[in-house]
């Protein structure tokens, strides 16, 4: 049995956008910005793509194509602090972001600009009263996820949205959805940036989004023939921006009962590792996303589990796969910051999920975890 849990780090397209891209890779290939008839028709694609995927946003801004989540979140960043640099020079964040939040912000700090790094709880909860208290007279930008990626805490937006509006509504709020989009719905997000990621949601690799509300005043990240209103220079991935926006159309049509689905299968899951198996740190909160679950497994080393499961065809992550290397020699940011001890974030294990899940699925990977983890501890004399 193949059973995947790695959704976080991507998923499987639908069948339908494979379909759909290879159509519009054979029959639409024009250039959009071309005045021909082809160019009209990649035109034409663009336009309903861009209507569609802009349906899950507030309706009060613009939503413009790029090539990832990291590109989108680099965008916000750098296109922000240079939009502002008169202004002030300070950015607030929190220490579980994404790298494609922090290596950005490191790379400011190098340029002149403060990061302020904001601590989370326990269960990587960040507090809307510590943003209240990072702020100050030279702050231009916040930015904080929706959703953590490894443990799946979904943060506060809309209330350090009322915090900074109560202080400085000039101040951007940025928030990296791509873990919450196509689990969430993000349309009442009170955030003047979000970024998101086709590939998280059944949709192709090399594609993302980045929503601008109206009024805020970004600076674009790539120059040069003007696409995407001037926003984003670069011919547009037509095949790929039209299988984005089916996928976002399939995803949302069925939220709700996606996640039915993701959260059965997920409580289920850890109702029956728990049960089996003693020593298991649970690192993922309740009120979390449906599709992710965080587990420690004392005594063990997550990326040998991970290897013993995907032997039985079981595909798992100890993280994020951005990031895989760094955390095998220094272990997880986001685990470090929770506080957790060394036995704790050594023997981490992420299981996230999607539609495709299944009951049945879940009852061998119980039953593969328990055989994966007795036989490192046997070998290790834990306990």
């Amino acid at each position: 049995m193949l059973v995947y849990l790695d959704n976080s780090a991507t998923t499987r397209q639908y069948d339908e956008v494979t379909d759909l891209m290879a159509l519009v890779a054979k029959e639409d290939y024009g250039n959009p910005s071309s005045l021909h008839r082809l160019g009209i028709a990649g035109e034409e694609r663009m336009k309903k793509a861009r209507a569609e995927v802009a349906k899950r946003f507030p309706g009060d801004g613009e939503l413009y194509f790029n090539s990832c989540g990291t590109e989108a979140d680099n965008t916000a960043i750098f296109g922000t602090a240079l939009s502002k640099r008169k202004t002030g020079k300070k950015i607030i964040t929190t220490k579980v972001e994404h790298p494609a939040v922090l290596e950005a912000c490191k790379r400011l700090e190098s340029l002149g600009f403060t990061i302020q790094y904001l601590d989370v709880d326990r269960y990587c909860n960040v507090s809307a009263d510590d943003v209240r208290n990072a702020i100050d007279d030279d702050t231009v930008m916040i930015s904080v996820m929706t959703v953590n990626n490894e443990v799946g805490t979904i943060m506060p937006i809309n209330e350090i949205a009322k915090v900074r509006d109560s202080i400085n509504r000039n101040i951007i709020l940025h928030t990296d959805a791509v873990q919450a989009y196509g689990k969430l719905d993000l349309k009442n997000i009170n955030a003047d940036l979000i970024s998101v990621s086709a590939h998280k949601i059944h949709g192709p690799k090399g594609v993302g989004a980045l929503y601008v509300r109206d009024g805020v005043n970004v600076a674009p990240f790539m120059v040069g023939g003007g696409q995407e209103k001037g926003f984003r220079s670069a011919t547009e991935n037509t095949p790929g921006i039209a299988g984005f926006a089916l996928a976002s159309k399939m995803a949302y049509e069925n939220l709700s009962l996606r996640q039915e689905n993701m959260l059965k299968c997920k409580e289920y899951l850890k109702k029956g590792i728990l049960a089996e198996l003693k020593d298991v740190t649970v690192n993922t909160p309740e009120n979390s996303v449906c599709s992710v679950l965080n587990l420690s497994f004392l005594g063990t080393r997550g990326e040998v589990i991970l290897h013993t499961l995907e032997q039985d065809g079981i595909f798992v992550s100890t993280g994020s796969a951005c990031s895989s290397n760094h955390k095998i020699t220094k272990g997880s940011h986001v685990l470090n910051a929770m506080g957790m001890k060394e036995a704790e974030i050594t023997g981490a294990v992420r299981f996230s999920f999607s539609e495709f899940n299944t009951i049945e699925e879940m009852d061998y990977t119980v039953q593969m975890v328990k055989k994966a983890v007795t036989k490192f501890r046997r070998l290790m004399n834990y306990r």
